[in-house]
């Protein structure tokens, strides 16, 4: 069915990224490793990069359909990043901008850790900002490694990056 004025909604099928479990690496070498939990959910790690060593698991996005093998995941997080990231699986190709408060270029250090057991501190450096002006980095990335793990794994994303095997992040497919 194609979109309209009056049906602007695209068929929403997310068979083909739910459950995907993905290692990506931007062009500017920042190495990045997300599962799509569900059609709600992601777990992510971060290998390399502004805050390497950052994982998190159960981030709230919104997933959607942009066109047949075309999806994009957005989210806001604790700390008051937005991100938003396009996949294409077949094309092994991904778009992701990450919004970064001010506070974030200046400190991200305080961000390398699990998030999921720091959030009241989250969202204490957020609220003490400054958030102002925005790090914006907005770069294409290739997936270099795919599987499918199902939904709802808990073992996908379980352990900080540096408790991976060293060559983990290197597995290409």
């Amino acid at each position: 069915m194609a979109t309209t004025v009056e049906n602007p909604v695209p068929p929403q099928d997310l068979s083909d990224i739910v459950g995907k479990h993905l290692i990506y690496t931007y062009a500017n070498n920042w190495q990045y490793e997300m599962y799509v939990k569900n059609a709600t959910t992601i777990d992510y790690r971060i290998h390399t990069g502004h805050v390497g060593g950052r994982w998190v698991k159960d981030q709230e996005v919104d997933l959607v359909v942009l066109t047949k093998g075309v999806y994009k995941l957005s989210w806001n997080e604790p700390t008051g990043t937005s991100v938003c990231v396009n996949i294409i699986p077949a094309e092994r190709l991904l778009h992701g901008t990450i919004y970064f408060p001010h506070w974030i270029k200046d400190h991200g250090h305080r961000t390398v850790l699990f998030q999921n057991d720091h959030l009241d501190d989250m969202l204490k450096y957020r609220d003490e900002g400054p958030a102002y002006p925005i790090f914006f980095v907005p770069e294409f990335a290739k997936i270099t490694f795919i599987e499918d793990c199902g939904i709802d794994d808990d073992t996908v994303i379980s352990v900080a990056p540096d408790q991976l095997p060293a060559d983990y992040a290197d597995r290409t497919n």
